[in-house]
């Protein structure tokens, strides 16, 4: 469920928001930062795919060493799809683009879902401005550990604690430095105590936000 990495074995170190199919967004993005792929590491808050144009791409994105991810719950709704055949949820969810697929496109698809059946929960990172904790859309409890159970749900799918942050009531999470989420499209980003909500709505026509850890 958590993957802990050490920011020190990169020289910048980035967290993406929802990708979402926006490849050709993300590869305009990183090269206006200058990410160099042997020194650099870019992390993604999760949803990858659906909705936008590219989301086999974007998959491919999880056999290149300078990229990591969180899992999200598009990537949780395809998976649970492929496992059950039961597809309609994902469907609704903008997953139409996999079941446009024939034959060995389909095929190289469902191999690049083994990578998504592989993503964690939450990745630590230690950088160069603390300890940094991603998760897809929030950490379900008031204090962070490594390796503490949470429910999984939550962390793919929870709004509340940003609702109620956007209504100024509640407070930061314990334990570490800072918390980065993704899930809820917002008009920018918000910052509330030490956490960090970061989908802009890059496929809804917003921007793809690009947060500097290192």
């Amino acid at each position: 469920m958590y993957l802990k990495l050490d920011g020190h074995n990169w020289r910048h170190v980035w967290v993406v928001s929802d990708l979402h199919g926006c490849y050709q967004m993300l590869i305009g993005a990183i090269k206006q930062r200058r990410l160099d792929p042997y020194q650099d590491l870019l992390i993604c808050v999760g949803d990858l795919i659906d909705r936008g144009p590219d989301s086999v791409k974007c998959l491919q994105l999880l056999n290149e060493k300078w990229f990591y991810a969180v899992r999200g719950n598009h990537e949780q709704m395809a998976l649970d799809a492929l496992h059950t055949h039961t597809f309609a949820l994902w469907m609704m969810n903008g997953g139409v683009w996999f079941a446009e697929l024939k034959g060995a496109q389909k095929q190289h698809a469902v191999d690049l879902f083994t990578r998504c059946d592989a993503l964690p929960w939450i990745i630590e990172i230690t950088c160069a401005n603390g300890v940094n904790v991603i998760a897809h859309a929030d950490y379900p409890a008031a204090h962070y550990a490594l390796d503490k159970p949470v429910d999984k749900q939550r962390t793919l799918w929870d709004r509340d604690r940003l609702r109620g942050l956007m209504a100024g009531e509640g407070e930061g999470i314990s334990g570490a430095d800072h918390f980065w989420f993704g899930h809820t499209p917002l008009h920018q980003r918000f910052d509330s105590h030490n956490l960090h909500y970061i989908d802009t709505g890059a496929v809804f026509g917003g921007a793809l936000t690009l947060a500097q850890l290192q």
